[in-house]
């Protein structure tokens, strides 16, 4: 192996892309997502990795380092905690705070009668997302901010600076960890971007399960609606995370739309008209998604198969593998599959025959990535993790003969995304151009540079508090 920098980023992200565009590389790559277990590795506890990004972003470092990894997570802990205190945030349990330091961070499913949002509030979110978002659900899942129409308070303003520069802060930081990354360990970025279905966030974020299971039975019609209203925004988020140079998938986490979570005709109804718009508008683009399937989505593959050939990323968390290979080999590059209980309590020879076995049923003519079934955090053990990386790079060889070329490029005969949906307030935007001139009696300069700036600033707010949604 090459110990140029240079030669080493290019040979594995020619490797990583290739594969993901369901063709052959020169070995199978790695890309294990690796959360919490960069702290195990390094001996450091969860709440130093997730409260302390720094922190976070040297285990990732040391990581590369030590392994052989084709790509690689900046910091797959992405939820930094040390934002969430800022603004209070209520359902996160923080490790070190409000758990012990050693287990992973928390969600906290909220009570049926005490949900983010309530029911009576479909309308609201449905007439203005955003508006939504600021005046009532954020005051709800931050303690740190005034309720709704009450006082705004010392707390409140200073936990709304607080956050936002905590998150410019972070955001900014993950530009030079990519860099340290390439230059310093030869190990391109695995992802970018940030996407999730309309309806995993009214399940993740608003209703909680419970309650939106409740609405899909008694209230479907103002799921659909909220599903729409919110789908053009997460596109447009989406949209503004994508790599321009079209190698790195965008991933989405695929929560609670499968079956049984929800059956099959909120499926076709609901979760997939408000998702697949967005994943046609993203290939359209030429970039890939990465389809993270957490649980077990194989009631659904035929339905993903009807996507544009290559769009895709597949990823097997508790999925069939070899009903995945009939049903989207042909078409898609899969990833994953070794199971988070055998990396825990499995030994070193059981993890190296399920690699064996993934690699000879998803992995025999390329377009398989391995990878743990689920983010790897700190059960995972360092013999076990050593045991699949090690085995997948001596076993997973085709030709051996690593390329540092450029990767291949998307087909440059992709179908058309559908048009997209044009809401009342425009996603990207806050509060509208037009609003705030009729605070303004006359511009007697350039209007358009006025405009020019205002919408931009205006954008920053509406992208910090759909970074609150959809990342933290």
């Amino acid at each position: 192996m090459t110990t140029d920098k240079s030669e080493l980023y290019a040979q594995r992200l020619n490797r990583y892309v290739t594969a993901n565009r369901n063709l052959k590389p020169d070995r199978v790559p790695l890309r294990p997502f690796a959360a919490e277990f960069t702290a195990t590795h390094c001996g450091m506890t969860c709440q130093e990795v997730s409260h302390d990004y720094n922190k976070a972003f040297e285990a990732v470092i040391r990581c590369c380092h030590d392994y052989d990894w084709d790509a690689v997570v900046p910091n797959m802990v992405y939820v930094w905690t040390g934002l969430a205190q800022t603004a209070g945030l209520r359902y996160y349990a923080i490790p070190g705070i409000d758990i012990p330091a050693d287990v992973a961070f928390q969600y906290k499913e909220p009570p049926n009668d005490s949900a983010w949002m309530k029911r009576e509030d479909y309308d609201r979110l449905i007439e203005d997302p955003v508006r939504f978002l600021y005046e009532v659900w954020y005051p709800r899942v931050a303690a740190e901010l005034a309720p709704e129409g009450a006082p705004h308070t010392f707390r409140h303003n200073l936990a709304l600076v607080k956050s936002t520069w905590s998150m410019a802060s972070y955001f900014n930081a993950f530009g030079p960890q990519i860099g340290r990354m390439k230059d310093e360990c030869g190990t391109p970025s695995s992802i970018c971007g940030m996407l999730k279905a309309p309806l995993d966030v009214l399940a993740d974020k608003f209703r909680g399960y419970v309650g939106l299971a409740f609405d899909l039975m008694e209230i479907p019609e103002k799921v659909e609606a909220a599903c729409h209203a919110l789908m053009p925004h997460l596109q447009w988020i989406a949209h503004s995370g994508l790599d321009p140079t079209h190698n790195i998938p965008i991933p989405i986490w695929m929560h609670r739309g499968c079956v049984p979570f929800i059956s099959h005709d909120h499926f076709n109804r609901i979760y997939w008209p408000t998702l697949k718009p967005i994943v046609e508008s993203i290939w359209e683009r030429g970039n890939q998604v990465l389809f993270y399937a957490e649980g077990k989505w194989d009631a659904h593959l035929d339905t993903f198969a009807e996507l544009p050939e290559g769009s895709i990323i597949y990823h097997i968390d508790r999925g069939d593998p070899v009903l995945t290979q009939q049903k989207l080999g042909g078409k898609f590059c899969t990833t994953g599959g070794v199971t988070n209980a055998l990396l825990f309590l499995g030994t070193p020879d059981q993890v190296r025959d399920r690699c064996k076995f993934l690699i000879d049923t998803l992995g025999q003519d390329g377009g398989y990535i391995m990878d743990a079934s689920a983010i790897m955090q700190n059960d995972a053990t360092v013999a076990n993790v050593r045991a699949m990386t090690e085995f997948t790079r001596d076993y997973g060889v085709y030709s051996g003969q690593p390329s540092s070329a450029a990767p291949p490029l998307p087909p440059s005969n992709r179908p058309k995304g559908p048009a997209p949906v044009l809401p009342r307030v425009p996603a990207g935007v806050c509060f509208p151009w037009e609003e705030r001139l009729k605070d303004i009696p006359s511009i007697p300069g350039d209007p358009m540079l006025a405009r020019r700036i205002y919408e931009d600033l205006d954008a920053l707010a509406y992208v910090y508090i759909w970074h609150m949604v959809l990342s933290f």
